[in-house]
C-alpha cells in the first residue's frame, strides 16, 4: 500500500487548495452531506429513475456524512499520501487511464443535484480527469410542492425531464422549461426521440463551451439561461447548422445580451420623451443635424391593415416634417423571414435606423442589431427585453379609458361589447382600462369580451347573440381599413344594426417617430441609455400624445367636458385608470384607495377587471396566423 500516483499528488494539493479556500469564506470545506439537507421524513418522496448519465458538474456531494471528510468541497482527496484511501484511489485512476470507468455509481438526485452513495472515489477520479458525465443507479428525493421560486422551477424541470430525459440543463427563472420545449419545435406534452437528444446535446454542449470559455461561470446566471436567450435571437434549427467558429463569434457579440439576463427588472421604461439637457459645450458649438436615412419594416400594407396604416402615416409625418434632414422607404407585406432580408437591404441601401414596427420582427431585429452595432433598430413591442435594440408601444389604455367613460354613458342600458384581437402585453391592460372607464360613468355597465383572432370565429354571429343581450354600443378595431368602406370601426353604436360611429381612439406613430428623432438630432439619444444594463422601452401616452381620442360633436356637452377633465388629469399625471380599490373576475386585486398599479404591473396584467365577461384565449385557441405575434409578445410568456 505504498503506492501513491502522481495524479494523487496533483488532485491532493487541489484538495487541500479548495479546501482552504473555503474555510477562508467561512464555507463547510468537505462534500455537502444529503442527509442533513433533506427535509423531514413524510415530507418527501423517493423515485427511481433507472441508469442516468450524472452530469460530473452536477454532482455536488454524498449520501451520508462517512465519506465526507475524505474529500474536499470540489471532490478533490485530502487525505495523506500515506494512507489506504490514496493508495486505492491511484490504483483507481491508473485503471481508468487505461481502461476507463465503467461501473455505474450509486446516486440521488435532489434539486437536480446529485449526491454519491456508492462510487465517490470513482467520482473524485472523473472530476480530476475533466470527465463529462458518469453512469448512475439514480434515486429521485422529490419534495413536497411548495410556492418557493426554486421549487416550482424544479417542478418544471421535473416536467421536462419527463418528455426528455435531459438532465443537464437548468434554468433560474420559472417558464424557461416550457419555453425551452416549444423553441426546439416540440409541443407542451411532445416526447423527444433519440434523436431530438442527440442533436440538442450537440449544440447544447458546443454552445456552453464557447460561452463558459468567453467568462460565462463569472455571470450569476445559468448556462442554460443564456443559451435559451441566445436561441431565442438565433432560432433552434439555425444554431444546429453553425460551426464551433461562427457560434464562439455570436457568443461574442451577444454578451450583452447574457448581462442583461443578470438583473431581475430587465426593462427600463421610458414614460415621456427625453426632456434631458444637452451639455453646454454641444449648446454653445451645435453641430450639425445628421442625415438620417430611415427604414419601416410593415407585416401587411397600409391598405389591408390599420395597424400599418398607422405607421405608414407616422412615416410620411416624418417626411413632411424634416423635408431637408430625413429621407425614408418602407418594405411591405414581410413574414419575419422576409424581414431578415428587408433589414440587410436597408443597411446596404444605407440605412441608419430601422422600424421594425411588429413584434414578429423581434428576432430579425435583434440579429441584425448584434451584426450591425452602428445602426440603430427599433421594434414596435411591449415588454421585451433585448439590449441591443430598443423597443416602443404606446399606452393605449389611457384612451381606452376615455372610450370607455364615452361608451358608458352613451349606453343607456349599461349593456357594452368589445371585440380585441390578439392577447399580448398592453391588450389586457385596454380592455380592463375600457371597462373601468365605462363603469366610472355607469357602475352597472357589463363589457362583453369577444377576440377576432379566435379560430373557427364568426364575428357576425357573434355580435348577433350579443346585441341580443341588448348591447348597443361596441368597441370595434380601433382604426379603419383604407381599402374597405367599412364603418365598423372605433366606437360605435348600433341602431336597426347600422353602426353610428361616436369615437375612435388615434395612434399617433408621427409624434411619437418626430420627437424620437429630434433626440437623435440634438444628441440626446445616447443620454437614455446612460451605460446601463438594462433593455430600453419607450412607452409614451397622452402627455407625449402619441395616443388620443376623437369623438363625435353630436356626444351630450356633459359627457365632452367629463372626457376633456379625465383627459387633462391623466395627461398632467394627475390621474390613473388604474388606481384605487381595484377588482378582477377572481376578486379584489388591490385594496389600497390610495394606491396605482406599477406600469409593469399594467403592462403584464394578465386578469380580466370584474365587469368584464369573457375570458383570455391561450395560443392554442388563436387561428395560424395569430399565433407569430403571441408567440413573441404573448401572456403565455
Amino acid at each position: 500500500m505504498t503506492y501513491v500516483s502522481e495524479d494523487y499528488i496533483k488532485a491532493y494539493k487541489m484538495g487541500k487548495k479548495d479546501y482552504q479556500a473555503r474555510m477562508m469564506r467561512g464555507e463547510v470545506p468537505t462534500l455537502k452531506v444529503l442527509d442533513d439537507i433533506l427535509p423531514s421524513r413524510g415530507s418527501y418522496s423517493e423515485v427511481p429513475l433507472g441508469l442516468v448519465q450524472i452530469p460530473i458538474d452536477q454532482i455536488v456531494g454524498t449520501k451520508s456524512g462517512g465519506r465526507s471528510s475524505a474529500f474536499s468541497g470540489n471532490f478533490m482527496p485530502i487525505l495523506r499520501e500515506n494512507t489506504e484511501f490514496a493508495y486505492k484511489w491511484s490504483v483507481l485512476i491508473d485503471s481508468h487511464l487505461k481502461e476507463g470507468i465503467h461501473d455505474p455509481v450509486k446516486a440521488y438526485e435532489y434539486m437536480n443535484k446529485f449526491y454519491i452513495e456508492e462510487g465517490n472515489k470513482r467520482v473524485s477520479v472523473l472530476k480530476y480527469c475533466d470527465a463529462v458525465s458518469v453512469p448512475g443507479n439514480v434515486t429521485r428525493i422529490l419534495p413536497a410542492r411548495t410556492d418557493q421560486k426554486e421549487n416550482k422551477i424544479y417542478y418544471e424541470f421535473v416536467d421536462f425531464y419527463a418528455l426528455s430525459q435531459i438532465n443537464y440543463i437548468y434554468f433560474s427563472k420559472l417558464g424557461s422549461f416550457a419555453k425551452l420545449q416549444e423553441a426546439v419545435g416540440k409541443g407542451p406534452k411532445e416526447l423527444w426521440t433519440d434523436d431530438d437528444k442527440l442533436n440538442f446535446s450537440s449544440v447544447y454542449s458546443r454552445f456552453a463551451a464557447e460561452y463558459e470559455a468567453a467568462g460565462g461561470k463569472k455571470l450569476s446566471i445559468t448556462t442554460g439561461d443564456a443559451f435559451l436567450a441566445f436561441l431565442t435571437v438565433y432560432g433552434y434549427e439555425a444554431l444546429c447548422q453553425k460551426t464551433v467558429s461562427e457560434l464562439k463569434t455570436l457568443v461574442a457579440k451577444s454578451w450583452e445580451e447574457f448581462e442583461l439576463l443578470e438583473h431581475d427588472n430587465v426593462i427600463n421604461l421610458k414614460l415621456d420623451p427625453n426632456k434631458e439637457k444637452k451639455p453646454l459645450l454641444n449648446r454653445l458649438l451645435p453641430l450639425s443635424a445628421p442625415k438620417l436615412k430611415i427604414a419601416f419594416l410593415y407585416a401587411k400594407t397600409p391598405g389591408t391593415s390599420a395597424w400599418t396604416y398607422a405607421h405608414e402615416l407616422g412615416r410620411l409625418h416624418l417626411e413632411q416634417t424634416f423635408p431637408e434632414e430625413v429621407t425614408t422607404m418602407c418594405y411591405e407585406n414581410l413574414t419575419p423571414e422576409l424581414a431578415e432580408k428587408a433589414i440587410s437591404d436597408a443597411i446596404q441601401k444605407g440605412c441608419n435606423i430601422i422600424f421594425t414596427t411588429t413584434p414578429e420582427f423581434v428576432q430579425a431585429s435583434v440579429q441584425a442589431a448584434i451584426a450591425n452595432p452602428n445602426v440603430r433598430i427599433l421594434n414596435c413591442s411591449l415588454n421585451t427585453s433585448h439590449r441591443y435594440i430598443r423597443t416602443y408601444y404606446a399606452r393605449m389604455h389611457e384612451a381606452k379609458f376615455l372610450m370607455g367613460a364615452i361608451a358608458g354613458a352613451m349606453a343607456e342600458n349599461g349593456q357594452l361589447a368589445y371585440i380585441a384581437d390578439y392577447p399580448i402585453f398592453g391588450t389586457i391592460a385596454n380592455i380592463n382600462a375600457f371597462a373601468l372607464g365605462a363603469k366610472m360613468v355607469n357602475p352597472r355597465a357589463k363589457i362583453y369580451l369577444e377576440w377576432s383572432t379566435l379560430k373557427d370565429v364568426d364575428l357576425g354571429r357573434t355580435m348577433e347573440n350579443v346585441q341580443k343581450k341588448g348591447v348597443t354600443v361596441v368597441s370595434g378595431k380601433d382604426m379603419v381599413i383604407p381599402e374597405e368602406t367599412s364603418r365598423y370601426f372605433g366606437l360605435y353604436h348600433l341602431e336597426n344594426g347600422e353602426p353610428h360611429n361616436i369615437a375612435m381612439p388615434l395612434w399617433h406613430w408621427g409624434k411619437f417617430y418626430e420627437q424620437l428623432i429630434r433626440t437623435i438630432m440634438d444628441g440626446t439619444w445616447k443620454y437614455d441609455d446612460n451605460y446601463e444594463t438594462k433593455a430600453i422601452n419607450y412607452w409614451w401616452g397622452l402627455s407625449a400624445g402619441v395616443v388620443d381620442v376623437i369623438h363625435s360633436q353630436n356626444l351630450p356637452i356633459g359627457t365632452r367636458r367629463l372626457i376633456r377633465l379625465l383627459k387633462d388629469n391623466i395627461t398632467r399625471g394627475e390621474f390613473n385608470p388604474f388606481s384605487g380599490v381595484l377588482y378582477s373576475q377572481d376578486g379584489m386585486v388591490q385594496s389600497d384607495p390610495n394606491k396605482a398599479l406599477s406600469p409593469e404591473e399594467i403592462i403584464t396584467m394578465d386578469w380580466l377587471a370584474e365587469n368584464v365577461v369573457g375570458s383570455i384565449p391561450t395560443r392554442k385557441e388563436l387561428t395560424d396566423q395569430a399565433k407569430p405575434v403571441t408567440q413573441q409578445s404573448g401572456l403565455e410568456n
